[in-house]
């Protein structure tokens, strides 16, 4: 839908289009949603709604009525829950929709089921450990509903479980990277891999879920740019990682999403970065260790306009040259 709408645009400001067939070229390439579509549209969210507004509402019911429900009915209650969600996705699986709406069901009532157990129980369990036990025991969901919604929010739940384990225990990388900083690591590391194995996927066996890969890339890009920002802004420029791995970084995104696969999203979001850590350079040069004047601020300012500009104009040109 997208890459006919650009194409529409470009033929109708080559003036390939008269102006008085815009609107019947519009309603020839389908870019106006039909009633039929309309309507499957509708109900698809109302399904979705509806299933997951029934497993938060097991959630706030047990919330509620904790005082009056002993600890047997809530255990029965999320449980009978749970099973009922893993038979309809059992009975309705003839229905892609009602399966995946079913095992997105059961996927947030095991995270109800843990969080009910530590709290009847009292494990003194950390928080990250609740995640992550969550993590594993709907990995088997999550696998069977080949649902790139569902892997997304599972890889969420795992990225939240590595900044929590860090910030309780420094990270299993304090070893080897600052501890400080462990959690960002981590959670670079993850979502790198996790954005190479859906690009190969999605390149490889024809995986859906663009939007995926660009929601991982900014799980991973920002982290690295907080890392690099706080290198820039640190006391000293001892030579870390993030010295080698921020350029690393930066042209890999260049070169595959440049040279190998054009991808407007990943270059803006490079571009960005770039400005924030190169904005952050020049503040500390210009105005944290010179003097603090209007020139300095004007020469700030100046270069954050420059660097934008220059940014747009690329990108546009890009643009561009994929319409044409």
């Amino acid at each position: 839908m997208a890459t006919t709408r650009r194409k529409l645009m470009s033929l109708i400001e080559q003036g390939v289009i008269p102006p008085e067939q815009v609107p019947l070229a519009v309603k020839v390439a389908g870019l106006h949603p039909s009633p039929h579509a309309w309507a499957l549209l509708i109900d698809r969210l109302l399904l979705w709604l509806g299933g997951l507004a029934l497993a938060c509402a097991v959630l706030f019911f047990v919330a509620f009525n904790w005082s009056d429900m002993g600890r047997l009915p809530r255990f029965a209650l999320v449980q009978a829950a749970l099973v009922l969600a893993a038979g309809i996705a059992v009975w309705g699986s003839a229905s892609v929709m009602l399966f995946r709406v079913a095992l997105a069901a059961a996927f947030l009532l095991i995270g109800v089921l843990l969080a009910l157990v530590g709290q009847v129980y009292q494990t003194g369990a950390d928080p990250w450990q609740l995640f992550f036990l969550w993590c594993l025991l709907s990995l088997p969901l999550v696998w069977i509903a080949r649902f790139d919604a569902l892997w997304v929010a599972w890889l969420g739940l795992l990225n939240l479980s590595v900044w929590l384990y860090s910030s309780t225990w420094g990270g299993i990388l304090g070893s080897v990277f600052l501890a400080d900083n462990a959690g960002l690591w981590g959670l670079v590391l993850i979502n790198l891999a996790a954005q190479v194995v859906w690009e190969w996927g999605v390149q490889r066996r024809g995986w859906p879920g663009r939007w995926a890969i660009c929601l991982l890339a900014l799980g991973s890009g920002v982290p690295l740019t907080l890392l690099m920002m706080a290198w820039v802004s640190g006391e000293t420029h001892a030579l870390t990682p993030i010295v080698a791995v921020y350029p690393v970084w930066l042209a890999v995104l260049y070169g595959v999403y440049r040279q190998w696969r054009l991808e407007l999203f990943m270059l803006a979001g490079g571009c960005v970065s770039l400005i924030a850590v190169v904005t952050l350079l020049l503040a500390r040069y210009v105005l944290w260790e010179g003097q603090w004047n209007e020139g300095g601020l004007l020469l700030l300012a100046g270069a954050v306009f420059a660097m934008g500009a220059a940014a747009v104009m690329w990108l546009k040109r890009l643009n561009a040259e994929e319409a044409s």
